[in-house]
């Protein structure tokens, strides 16, 4: 199914879609936690009977219509967690949702199981279903949006680090821009990321050839960010008061936000890098 002609004349839904950052640290300083995957997504959610022509596609046997929201509509994931947030109105200070990853979060066991009863009730009221073998019940530490979460601390999810670490020498930009985008999922965890990345982001520009001369630098900067991601980074979740330290340079500027731990000492709490433009640096 291809809706790009259809993606093309429909009328942009700029529902807001939660930050990443600010659904983990909620998660993160919780003692107790629950993840929860909404089965099929998308297909949990029915179509007006005016839209039902329009998801329409063509198969060998003929042409059918969808009954439900189909997925590679422009519009589909706000209209999705529209619902999800109609869902959980009142429950945010216990219950967060990213699409159909539902997360409940609580200080204390006897909390955390009145929590998941209230969200329960409310997903059993809509008509929606949870895929069970997605679950994740009563933990300390949770896998949630590609890092592990939870007892106050932040790290990103060891199969994405391995995909990393194994990722080839880009030889096409397109190619380096998809390593640049999973590594970029990361950033907050690695310090001078935009200094690090930037002969990997010059290969990017428009003005570069598809076929991309990666010369020493770029090696380096791709073994460096390799390495910063292999050598375990943790962060703390964020709780007031903070130590904020900057450094800018002629190619960038950097900022790290940092909180004093159990142990009298300054850990990170997020890495904030920027590399200048050129009318920036001069």
């Amino acid at each position: 199914m291809d809706y790009h002609k259809l993606n093309a004349v429909t009328r942009p839904d700029n529902y807001t879609m939660p930050h990443t950052d600010e659904l983990l640290e909620k998660l993160g300083r919780a003692q107790f936690i629950s993840t929860w995957d909404l089965t099929k997504g998308y297909w949990q959610v029915p179509l007006d009977e005016s839209a039902k022509e329009r998801s329409a596609f063509t198969t060998h046997v003929g042409t059918y219509e969808f009954n439900v929201l189909p997925f590679g509509l422009q519009n589909a994931p706000a209209t999705f967690q529209r619902l999800v947030d109609g869902l959980l109105v009142g429950l945010g200070d216990y219950a967060v949702a990213y699409l159909d990853n539902v997360a409940i979060f609580s200080d204390s066991w006897a909390e955390h199981l009145e929590h998941l009863q209230k969200v329960f009730e409310c997903i059993s009221v809509a008509g929606l279903t949870v895929k069970a073998k997605k679950c994740q019940i009563d933990l300390n530490r949770v896998t949630y949006l590609g890092h592990q979460v939870g007892q106050g601390t932040i790290n990103p999810l060891q199969a994405k680090v391995d995909a990393i670490q194994k990722w080839p020498v880009p030889k096409t930009k397109k190619q380096v821009q998809s390593f640049l985008g999973l590594a970029r999922y990361y950033r907050q965890f690695v310090p001078h990321y935009s200094q690090i990345a930037a002969p990997l982001t010059d290969l990017t520009k428009k003005k570069q050839q598809n076929a991309v001369q990666w010369t020493e630098d770029c090696q380096k900067a791709f073994n460096q960010l390799k390495a910063t991601l292999m050598s375990d980074p943790v962060l703390r979740v964020p709780d007031i008061p903070y130590l904020v330290t900057t450094d800018a340079s002629e190619h960038g500027v950097e900022a790290v936000l940092m909180q004093e731990g159990p142990d009298q000492e300054f850990h990170p709490v997020v890495f904030l890098s920027k590399k200048l433009s050129e009318r920036e640096s001069h």
